[in-house]
């Protein structure tokens, strides 16, 4: 197995139930202390950690309604389109003084992948790793320009 990494996708790592609920399509936002992400491809990595707090508040509990919450798996693929500071606005899922990252073209796998990756900021899945969500999503390429 190749242990390259790619550099057209990066990783993120998002705790549950909040994955799912960017999963979902509803939560179109997750909230980072730090403007310092690059645009572009994000596989969405479910972490191991479950918010047991938010599990409680009824618009997480009505979006993750009859779904399972995977963990230690890449469960989707997104987009992040823009990042901006917290404008008091933004949606229903934003918190307060925090950096906004938006996603859109949210892909779900049909088969979550199980790896232990995954600190909270960005990280570099490997060419295996990409390959095998290749699998599911076919049409996932490396943008013009770039391997």
């Amino acid at each position: 197995m190749s242990q390259t990494r790619v550099d057209w996708i990066r990783g993120i790592t998002i705790r549950q139930p909040w994955a799912t609920c960017i999963l979902t399509g509803d939560k179109t936002i997750e909230n980072r202390p730090s403007p310092g992400w690059l645009r572009g491809l994000y596989l969405l990595h479910a972490g191991l950690a479950v918010d047991r707090t938010a599990l409680r508040l009824p618009l997480v509990a009505t979006t993750i309604r009859g779904r399972q919450l995977e963990r230690g798996a890449v469960i989707g693929v997104a987009r992040l389109a823009d990042i901006h500071p917290d404008d008091g606005s933004c949606t229903p899922w934003a918190e307060p003084d925090r950096y906004h990252l938006v996603f859109t073209d949210v892909q779900t796998l049909a088969l979550p992948i199980p790896i232990q990756a995954g600190a909270l900021g960005p990280w570099r899945p490997t060419q295996d790793l990409v390959d095998q969500v290749r699998l599911q999503l076919p049409d996932l390429h490396a943008p013009e320009g770039t391997s």
